[in-house]
């Protein structure tokens, strides 16, 4: 019987779990080729931050896979390959080997699009500087790394305070340069409410970055390399920029295919990773998934949805049907000691959206008050006022309070409610917690609202 051939754009996140659950499940009766435009693959962007940092000595830990691993799996890799165009109807793609310009035009059964996202790069005038950089791939880390040993470089300024622009930030200070915050709203804005962003602003003042916040970037001047930004409000030298204002769908390409896409360019799918196209799927950060939190399909880009999205369509282009069940974009961050983890939705883009939501705050012991070592938590959960059920949790502590994320990420899946949450059977020790631990607590707390 002749192999069925998937061919897989791109070897990210999404693309490598996709190509090995082919290759390693079903071999037998499929065969799966994959192109890609850079020469590694797997690289993990969440510990560029680390590296820099010095948190750890090396990149070199950052890739789970490599081309040769594929390869030995069962997979035909092609790196350094750009992709440049489709047709659905015939159905072939082609691509251009970068080394030697060749076009390639390859055949394809079903067709897995894991094209990623890429930084937004506004053109703004002096935006092609030297030492102007960006965050996303292992070579952006690379110069980065090799721009920090330089002593010449004594400010640098991050451009975003997002996740990796925050996770940045903290790197470059412990590498002891001066550090300044440039982005047009507050710290976290996306995932947190305003309480839990004052803490995380607070936390970066304290160990001496220097913020500011309500400001544009509309300029960049030097001569030759950049030495000064020019904002809405002021002017900062610097040494080294970074730019990190976030990440769209790498899928400009796709434009006139005829293709669903949403109005920011994701590739429209559905709970088993297919588009508009028949026997052609999407995942990762170039494609949306359902959000429980929200009820609607969007584009959540993160790498736990893009290994999962690849999970599931890696079994559902051989013919086993397995569906999403949904995301809450559960995230967390940990810098200069403090820790910030959310799920779901906050009360400001819940009510943004027309949500009616409740919402209960509150800061508490970890531990019975009696145990020498406590730190505080504070906890805000988002629910909706009709249905009861919860939208959105948002948690702050010096300590390691993360795994207790995934029971709120867990609780919005299913729907679970205010007041079965203040109920909820769990384990009481004082080593760890109290009797009414800060989960069950803010459903206590909640039940007058109810």
């Amino acid at each position: 019987m002749k192999k069925e051939k998937v061919v897989v754009i791109g070897t990210n996140h999404a693309g490598t779990h996709s190509i090995l659950e082919i290759a390693n499940k079903y071999k037998d009766t499929h065969e799966v080729v994959t192109y890609d435009k850079n020469d590694n693959i797997s690289f993990l962007g969440c510990g560029m931050a680390l590296w820099i940092g010095g948190v750890i000595d090396s990149g070199d830990g950052l890739f789970y896979a490599t081309p040769e691993s594929l390869r030995e799996a069962g997979a035909e890799v092609h790196m350094k390959h750009d992709f440049k165009n489709v047709d659905f109807d015939k159905k072939t793609i082609e691509v251009e080997d970068i080394d030697t310009g060749e076009m390639k035009t390859e055949t394809y059964d079903k067709l897995i699009f894991a094209i990623g996202s890429w930084p937004i790069l506004p053109p703004l005038p002096g935006h092609d500087l030297e030492n102007i950089m960006y965050a996303k791939i292992f070579q952006n880390a690379q110069s980065a790394i090799e721009k920090i040993k330089d002593p010449s470089i004594k400010k640098v300024t991050v451009v975003g305070a997002g996740y990796i622009g925050i996770e940045l930030v903290e790197a470059f200070k412990e590498n002891g340069k001066e550090v300044t915050l440039i982005n047009d709203m507050d710290v976290l804005n996306r995932y947190y409410d305003s309480n839990f962003q004052e803490m995380m602003r607070a936390n970066l003042e304290k160990n001496g970055i220097i913020m500011q916040l309500g400001e544009t970037v509309t300029e960049f001047a030097g001569d030759g390399k950049v030495s000064k930004v020019i904002t809405t409000k002021g002017e900062y030298d610097t040494d080294l920029v970074l730019m990190s204002i976030g990440f769209k769908p790498n899928t400009g390409i796709l434009a006139d295919t005829g293709i669903e896409l949403t109005p920011r360019g994701a590739i429209l799918t559905n709970n088993r990773m297919e588009t508009s196209i028949k026997d052609v799927y999407a995942i990762g950060d170039c494609a949306t998934v359902y959000n429980n939190a929200s009820e609607q399909f969007e584009n959540i880009a993160l790498a736990t949805n893009a290994v999962r999205t690849g999970i599931v369509a890696g079994h559902n282009v051989c013919g086993t049907p397995l569906e999403m069940q949904g995301v809450q974009g559960s995230n967390a961050i940990h810098i200069f000691g403090l820790t910030l983890s959310s799920t779901g939705l906050t009360e400001c883009v819940a009510k943004s959206s027309g949500m009616n939501v409740e919402t209960v705050e509150f800061t508490d012991l970890i531990k019975s008050a009696f145990m020498p070592e406590n730190d505080e938590i504070t906890v805000k959960v988002v629910w909706e006022k009709e249905t009861k059920r919860i939208v959105g949790a948002q948690m702050a502590s010096t300590s390691d309070i993360t795994l207790a994320l995934h029971f709120f990420s867990l609780a919005i899946q299913e729907r679970y409610t205010m007041d079965k949450l203040a109920l909820t059977d769990t384990f009481f020790l004082p080593h760890f917690n109290q009797p009414h631990n800060f989960i069950t607590k803010a459903g206590l707390l909640a039940l007058g609202k109810l």
